[in-house]
């Protein structure tokens, strides 16, 4: 139904006249056509305003978002839609998000398709609050074209659109993945599903709260689905041994000599495009070229944190949960390094210490945070931690659980690299590069040689507000944490 809203002006009045126009309600992201009604009484004037066709548009669903892209409408053209209802899955740079509607009616028009892309604030379909305006909508809907986004400075060309590289043979990558741990539910209400899991429930007519999901942190997966309405998966091909077999196969043979591994799948040629999160990362890495930055590297005898580690990682805790409340509990000593500037005119002093991790991501990154990390015990961080990187890898975290970082922490010495440099995310005072924890032939206090484990962490600070001796002096607090790691457990 549409709303009227009536106005009493005790105000003069021209003669009668019927005026139209269009308003943006920036929080719900909705256009609402007016028609305005104003009556010939110099005493009242009747404003009426009716809300008809709204148009949905593409959120914004981080702060670096310019762009998303639509993975799924879970509505399809005329089906009813219910206040609080997911309507499409939009691909941000850091996530996929389920986009719910802030009002009943009718999805009347979809403007941009599953698969294309669109700028923030364009419109991407048309709801109508009523079947009668459904024709109306898709009128409109025909003549409506989502805005270019806007084009890259000449520095970000270079990076979106790098020139070709010479050829080179090409050279088999080894990527080393992390086991995957058993998953976890935290539905808390909602269902999590894959936009083609809520398509097949659509098609089989399942209902997804009946569904018990197998994808991280309990997601629902295409399989799952499929295994609930009693459809198997299609089977993968496998070599079948020929049939015919001679006569005196009986007999003791030899055992077949075993085939040659598979050739590794040749590299991608041409041009490929960057995915949403890519371009994120593409932009970020070039807004941090504007701040200065400098680096401090500290030398860290890690033997009393690997003998931690090694007596409490059966309950549960991570090596990247210790990282990171040794350094929230640096930060808190030394409040300035935890700070930054985005103003290039101020010190902005964060009062929370939110410990952001770096975690490579298929085709990306993201940096879910620790929240209050000197504050939480370490059991429940490394908790914490194991969901948000469940989240990460199903994509489902939300912007306050990757943008509320106030200082950076990226690990590679799980990889074996024993130091590197990182570079600084636009709107941090510093980031802290971990290498590897090596056996290191040290002096000792007697004047003989011993074997020790040393790591070495770099610092990567904005120089505008943290200088050489900020840095030193955080970097001594927090080895003294590391070699004397009993406040990590209090």
């Amino acid at each position: 139904m549409a709303t009227s809203l009536h106005l009493s002006l005790a105000a003069s009045a021209p003669a009668s006249s019927l005026r139209s126009s269009s308003t943006f309600f920036g929080s719900s992201g909705v256009l609402a056509r007016r028609s305005v009604l104003v009556g010939t009484s110099r005493r009242n004037v009747n404003l009426v305003v009716e809300a008809k066709i709204r148009e949905i548009f593409m959120p914004a669903l981080s702060s670096t978002m310019t762009e998303g892209k639509i993975v799924a409408w879970n509505k399809t053209e005329g089906e009813k839609l219910t206040k609080g209802e997911s309507v499409v899955v939009v691909e941000s740079d850091k996530a996929d998000m389920d986009v719910e509607t802030f009002y009943d009616g009718f999805l009347a028009k979809i403007v941009i398709g599953e698969g294309e892309t669109a700028p923030v604030g364009a419109a991407i379909g048309l709801l109508a609050e009523t079947e009668e305006e459904i024709a109306e909508a898709k009128s409109k809907g025909s003549e409506q074209k989502a805005p270019a986004a806007a084009k890259p400075s000449p520095v970000e060309e270079k990076v979106l659109h790098p020139p070709a590289p010479v050829a080179t043979p090409p050279v088999a990558a080894v990527q080393v993945a992390p086991e995957p741990a058993a998953p976890e539910v935290y539905r808390s209400g909602r269902i999590v599903a894959t936009p083609y899991a809520k398509k097949l429930a659509k098609q089989y007519n399942i209902d997804l709260a009946t569904v018990a999901g197998s994808g991280p942190s309990g997601r629902i997966v295409a399989e799952d689905v499929e295994a609930s309405a009693g459809k198997a998966p299609a089977p993968v091909a496998a070599s079948v041994p020929s049939v015919a077999q001679p006569a005196a196969a009986a007999a003791p043979t030899p055992a077949a000599p075993v085939a040659p591994a598979a050739a590794p799948a040749p590299a991608p040629a041409g041009s490929v495009a960057f995915t949403s999160m890519q371009a994120g990362v593409a932009r970020n890495m070039v807004d941090s070229m504007s701040v200065p930055v400098f680096r401090v590297g500290y030398t860290v005898t890690t033997d009393a944190l690997d003998a931690l580690y090694k007596k409490i990682k059966s309950k549960g805790v991570t090596m990247t949960a210790l990282l990171a409340k040794a350094c929230a509990l640096a930060l808190a000593k030394h409040p300035v390094v935890n700070a930054c500037c985005k103003d290039g005119k101020s010190f902005i002093y964060n009062e929370d210490i939110n410990i952001a991790v770096a975690v490579a991501m298929d085709g990306g990154l993201l940096t879910p945070v620790l929240k209050n990390a000197d504050k939480v015990d370490i059991y429940s961080l490394s908790r914490s931690w194991k969901e948000l990187v469940d989240k990460a890898r199903a994509k489902q975290l939300s912007p306050a659980e990757y943008n509320s970082g106030t200082f950076v922490l990226s690990n590679l010495g799980m990889f074996g690299v024993d130091r590197f440099d990182a570079i600084l995310p636009p709107g941090m005072g510093a980031i802290m590069a971990v290498g590897a924890s090596v056996p290191t032939v040290v002096a000792t206090g007697n004047g003989l040689f011993g074997a020790k484990n040393r790591m070495t962490v770099n610092v990567t600070a904005d120089h505008r507000i943290i200088y050489g001796g900020d840095l030193a002096v955080f970097l001594q607090t927090f080895a003294a944490i590391i070699e004397n790691p009993t406040e990590l457990t209090m």
